[in-house]
């Protein structure tokens, strides 16, 4: 099991097969960090699908508008959905695109991320400075390679619950 060393800046993702251990990065892009956390504290990416899953890229997740499967599930519509809360200024950073890296999703706008987020399945150092990275998995990888494709997939795997370690 990896090692936590900071609770309170861990997240744990319980997928159906096991938990994803991600290590958030206060330091880099702490408006990004509190978001993530209060969420997860709110229960709100509990149930939550991977709704846009692309091979050799990245797992993306956390529409708590429309792809909630507990509550509000919109197939149709999941992955154009953020919160209730407002987007996020860009924290952009040197930290590199890198296999396990956890980016913030958004549209056009640097300035429009919100709920979701995504996982890199490889090094994707073209996004570099485009996108802010917060977080990286230090346990779990294989959970995350594991997750169906799809865009979206026709059986989406889902977070069956997301937690700050220092609440687990």
């Amino acid at each position: 099991m990896a090692e936590i060393k900071d609770p309170e800046n861990t997240i744990l993702i319980a997928l159906e097969g096991g938990t994803v251990t991600v290590e958030l990065l206060p330091d880099i892009a702490p408006k990004h960090c509190a978001r993530m956390k209060e969420l997860a504290r709110a229960g709100a990416y509990d149930g939550v699908i991977f709704h846009r899953v692309i091979d050799g890229f990245m797992a993306q997740t956390g529409d708590v508008q429309f792809g909630n499967t507990n509550d509000g599930f919109n197939p149709s519509r999941a992955g154009t959905g953020g919160s209730d809360k407002p987007d996020l200024p860009a924290e952009f950073s040197k930290l590199p695109h890198d296999r396990g890296t956890i980016g913030a999703a958004r549209a056009a706008n640097p300035n429009s991320a919100n709920s979701q987020f995504f996982i890199s399945f490889k090094d994707n150092h073209f996004l570099n400075g485009q996108y802010t990275v917060y977080g990286r998995v230090i346990e779990g990888m294989d959970l995350v390679d594991g997750i169906t494709r799809g865009e979206p997939p026709a059986e989406p795997d889902r977070m069956v619950s997301v937690k700050v370690a220092a609440d687990a």
